[in-house]
């Protein structure tokens, strides 16, 4: 059993050994991490949303994709959904790829606004790989208190 971990070993360690980086998986093989990599890019649509006084502004990071990949609908019942793909690189026969890190395949999100939403004037824009979707809200009717007399009796 070693004392000092093998961080720089590329051979499997002993599984007692309690500073292994190792872990058993019971599927190594049989499932393949190919589909993981093409639902990756559903998990890394990262979106950011907003509220302001006079909008809800979603901003999403999309780098190396143009706006004609990307789409962004309005359906019923206040749902804001936004989705595309980015196609992978082709490979060629060649080529030795050492790390592939970089996302491909679809990616799908929905949201569902609030009553206030003006779902008729929702407006999307696409600029250095960041995606804005502007949905303005309708304006808040300030409640005037009611004031109502009070008789006295007595």
């Amino acid at each position: 059993m070693s004392i000092i971990p093998s961080f720089f070993t590329s051979k499997r360690s002993n599984i007692f050994d309690p500073f292994s980086l190792d872990t058993w998986d019971p599927f190594q093989g049989i499932i393949s991490t190919e589909p993981a990599r093409e639902t990756a890019a559903i998990a890394n649509a990262r979106i950011d949303w907003k509220e302001t006084p006079e909008a809800h502004v979603f901003k999403a990071d999309l780098p190396g994709m143009k706006k004609e990949e990307v789409k962004v609908e309005v359906e019923e019942g206040r749902v804001l959904q936004i989705s595309g793909e980015r196609s992978r690189e082709q490979e060629e026969k060649k080529d030795t790829w050492h790390r592939v890190e970089r996302s491909s395949g679809k990616f799908f999100r929905r949201f569902r606004l609030p009553e206030n939403a003006k779902m008729e004037e929702v407006k999307a824009m696409m600029e250095n790989g960041v995606l804005t979707v502007v949905v303005p809200k309708e304006e808040e009717e300030e409640e005037k208190p009611v004031v109502r007399a009070i008789d006295i009796s007595g």
